[in-house]
């Protein structure tokens, strides 16, 4: 019987594999990171499946034996996680489904902005920089008819920043039922404290009335949270 030992020993190394006349087709058409990564990767599931006692004695484990599976290991590493799907959910704007869809007419607007040299973050006019910001803000602020705007990331982001920019050190108002936790692990009550606030909760879980905002407003009131 074979022992481990001995088919461990007859593993080759690395090195061997990524110089093997039949790995440079590989290297050729992938980064060395990604065939390095799978070289590592067939080796030791190679090496777990002999200790275990599952592999075969009779595998043959020269280095043209197995960079078919090193091939086969490099493009999974190197495949796109995001595929199409079809949403039959009923949510038509779905968080988990990528949300909104992006028209043709703005995709075309996306393929050439992304594949040409832009004015991201400059100004024609003054031949200066500019800021990134500006190409959103003004159709936000005629959206919604606000002072100023900024996109960022995600909901939990923007929260923050209006907190730390309005309520740092003082304390805002949220009623319990909106106290939740949503994708990510964002928990309002940990934004509002990495916000420098104070959390007053009013209300409760099922229903929380006027009267409860106004009954702990104080001068350490910064905002009502909503």
């Amino acid at each position: 019987m074979t022992r481990p030992q001995e088919m461990l020993r007859r593993l080759p190394a690395v090195e061997t594999l990524l110089h093997a006349p039949a790995a440079a087709p590989l290297l050729a058409e992938r980064p060395r990171w990604a065939v390095l990564d799978a070289v590592r990767e067939v080796l030791d599931g190679l090496r777990r499946e002999i200790l275990e006692g599952r592999a075969d004695p009779a595998w043959d484990l020269s280095a043209e034996a197995l960079l078919p599976r090193v091939r086969e290991t490099c493009e999974r590493i190197c495949r796109p996680s995001l595929h199409p799907v079809v949403n039959a959910t009923g949510v038509v704007i779905h968080t988990n489904l990528g949300r909104s869809l992006l028209s043709a007419e703005t995709m075309a607007h996306v393929t050439a902005a992304a594949s040409h040299y832009s004015t991201l973050e400059y100004d024609l006019a003054s031949g200066r920089r500019g800021g990134r910001n500006a190409h959103v803000e003004g159709l936000l602020r005629r959206l919604c008819g606000a002072e100023a705007a900024m996109v960022v990331n995600n909901n939990a982001a923007a929260v923050l920043l209006a907190l730390d920019t309005l309520a740092r050190g003082r304390e805002v108002i949220v009623s319990r039922g909106e106290l939740v936790e949503i994708g990510g692990s964002f928990r309002v009550p940990d934004v509002i404290r990495k916000s420098g606030c104070t959390l007053v909760e009013v209300g409760t879980t099922n229903k929380t009335h006027p009267r409860d905002y106004e009954a702990a407003l104080g001068p350490a009131t910064a905002c009502l949270l909503k």
